[in-house]
């Protein structure tokens, strides 16, 4: 069974439209953290928060609330800067996705560059490890990519899926097949493997076929659906979704 993690960046997203310069104002709604409550209940294993360095969406408080409220793990979705890395070691995460950063970007467009960026990750690596945080490289399905991810001792690869999920017909279909490949190599290297980015209730089906998968990443369709169905019904159909039901 594939478990789900839920990220509830875009509940922040919604909040920071009307509340950008008081996100902590008595009446600022909606609430990430009552949303994340909402996702366990409904059967999430873990809640994905991403502190962007802009503050964007999620704000300090919001991962600090997590911390003290959430009853799964907390996966704290980060780029390799010392601000963030600094909240990171404080917070001490179960886990932690260490993933590219891009200003001008809605969200997180392909993956981490291990091999150019290795000594910087491999730092950073070092540290989460040792406050006892697993870590998660976001790469794309890239033979290179996982070999350097292994190199670098990390726990797991989370799979950037986003090539997939913007295809269609036959180009989908090969993508499908680039991301089956890299998570038999990450398997045989030893490494974990997650996935994540624009996964739907539509293309899922195709996701869950992945070999040794473990674990999916989603946040803005189950954000989508939620504000029609509310959060944790969005949650209860993408886990159906997710494992055949």
């Amino acid at each position: 069974m594939i478990a789900l993690g839920v990220n509830i960046d875009h509940i922040a997203t919604l909040r920071q439209a009307r509340y950008r310069e008081n996100p902590a104002a008595f009446n600022a709604e909606p609430d990430p953290v009552a949303a994340a409550l909402a996702a366990e209940r409904a059967g999430a294993i873990g809640i994905t928060a991403h502190l962007r360095a802009d503050r964007r969406h999620i704000q300090d408080a919001d991962i600090h609330r997590l911390r003290a409220e959430i009853t799964t793990k907390l996966n704290f979705e980060m780029g390799n800067t010392p601000d963030i890395v600094a909240v990171a070691l404080a917070v001490r995460p179960e886990d932690a996705c260490l993933v590219p950063e891009h200003r001008a970007e809605v969200t997180t467009e392909g993956g981490l560059d291990c091999l150019a960026h290795a000594a910087a990750l491999r730092e950073t690596i070092a540290a989460l490890q040792g406050i006892g945080t697993r870590v998660s490289l976001f790469i794309d399905p890239d033979p290179a990519q996982v070999e350097a991810a292994a190199a670098l001792r990390a726990e797991f690869i989370e799979l950037h899926t986003g090539a997939f999920a913007n295809a269609q017909g036959s180009a989908q279909q090969a993508e499908l097949a680039r991301l089956a490949a890299a998570a038999a190599q990450a398997h045989t290297l030893g490494l974990r493997v997650n996935a994540g980015h624009g996964i739907n209730y539509r293309n899922v089906a195709l996701i869950r076929t992945l070999p040794h998968l473990e674990e999916l990443n989603i946040g803005h369709s189950i954000v989508a659906r939620a504000t029609v169905v509310g959060m944790e019904q969005a949650t209860r159909e993408m886990l159906a979704a997710m494992n055949g039901a």
